[in-house]
């Protein structure tokens, strides 16, 4: 097999899962704006989902977030998945919207209230196995925002306690994937801030903990490629959620901040052996003033992209540049792959796979945008908390 052909062979292999809660109505902390067509339920974002697959072949997975995704038949809904072309995902877990959690869930100082979280967290596994999910997606809120609310080293073996409970219930095959986040809402001490503190806990409860790596929750400068190349060394990366931040926790589309930065991490990722393992490649975004669909499926072109750079990388001319310790040349072969033009090379791949180029313009064409438009009328749309 030519060098070209691995790499059309590696970029059809590909998979995006996209979520659930980017095809509903979703925003800032100050406003959520609404659009026609939305989603009312989660059957209806499984069906925009699989459009999405539909045009580019490589979102064949969904992530659910519960409760925002409850439903009475759980085997029912991942069987109008199988019918759409789709299948459940990741299994996100919610313990951060309701009264209770206001001082944290499992690291709250009542023991009622860890109840109630862990209880959720163990509901979230039922799910998995009605639903035939792999992965339970853990992100919690807890923390502190003041000197002295409370313990920092006793939240954390609270954490501990109910993460174990949890991943005692996992059943074969199953994951826990634990998430950070440096800040928000806790802005003193988060009790998962950073991908350390999650790998000791992983590393702690067994193989089937893995930590995520969310791009968006890092301080300014963080070398994310490193953390990427460093878990991936130790076998704990379990998955990423792709987004991209200015500032902070934006949840804007991937790619598109700092498009280098994620050419940069898919590089660490083929390197390390992390495109064919069992890595998860998920989108977390917030979709407020862009389409929704429209804003998924380049989403997902702009990881592909990414992903076909990586791919070009000349490995031995990196390996002999870095040897012998030529700084410039070995800058140039990474620059070399990231400058070039990638998007014939897709167009092709895409084309070998029977899809549309240009999925983008064939969505457009499809006409499925103005169709939901014209029958989601009336019921409440789906969206944060609903």
């Amino acid at each position: 097999m030519t060098e070209l052909a691995a790499v059309k062979a590696a970029l059809k292999t590909q998979a995006v899962e996209t979520p659930s809660w980017a095809y509903g109505n979703s925003g800032t902390r100050f406003k959520v704006f609404a659009q026609a067509g939305v989603p009312r339920d989660p059957f209806e974002k499984l069906d925009d989902a699989a459009k999405v697959h539909e045009f580019t072949g490589v979102a064949p997975t969904v992530a659910l977030h519960i409760p925002w995704d409850r439903v009475e038949d759980y085997a029912a809904l991942a069987e109008h998945a199988e019918k759409r072309g789709v299948r459940i995902g990741a299994i996100n877990s919610n313990t951060f919207q309701d009264d209770d959690y206001k001082l944290g869930s499992i690291c709250h100082p009542d023991a009622a209230v860890r109840r109630k979280a862990v209880g959720h967290l163990l509901e979230c596994v039922d799910i998995m196995d009605a639903t035939g999910s792999r992965d339970l997606k853990l992100w919690f809120a807890d923390g502190t925002n003041y000197p002295g609310q409370d313990d920092v080293r006793s939240r954390q073996d609270r954490l501990a306690e109910g993460l174990a409970e949890v991943y005692e219930r996992l059943g074969e095959g199953q994951r826990m994937l634990l998430e950070y986040k440096l800040f928000e809402p806790a802005f003193y001490s988060t009790d998962v801030p950073d991908w350390g503190t999650a790998y000791a806990h992983c590393l702690k409860l067994g193989e089937k903990a893995q930590v995520v790596v969310d791009t968006g929750h890092h301080a300014p400068g963080t070398n994310i490629e490193f953390i990427v190349a460093t878990l991936l060394r130790e076998g704990k990366l379990g998955g990423f959620d792709f987004n991209s931040r200015f500032y902070a926790d934006d949840d804007l589309m991937v790619g598109a901040a700092d498009p280098f930065q994620l050419f940069r991490i898919m590089y660490e990722v083929v390197r390390g052996g992390g495109f064919t393992s069992d890595v998860a490649f998920m989108l977390d975004q917030c979709h407020n003033i862009e389409a929704k669909i429209p804003a998924i499926i380049r989403s997902v072109m702009n990881v592909q992209e990414a992903t076909a750079k990586a791919l070009l990388v000349d490995a031995e001319a990196l390996g002999a540049a870095q040897a012998s310790g030529d700084v410039l040349e070995a800058n140039a072969v990474l620059m070399d792959a990231y400058d070039t033009d990638v998007r014939p090379l897709l167009r092709e791949v895409r084309q070998e796979m029977g899809l549309e180029p240009e999925p983008l313009k064939a969505y457009a064409a499809s006409g499925y945008g103005e169709k939901v438009v014209a029958e989601r009328v009336g019921g409440q749309q789906a969206g944060w908390g609903a």
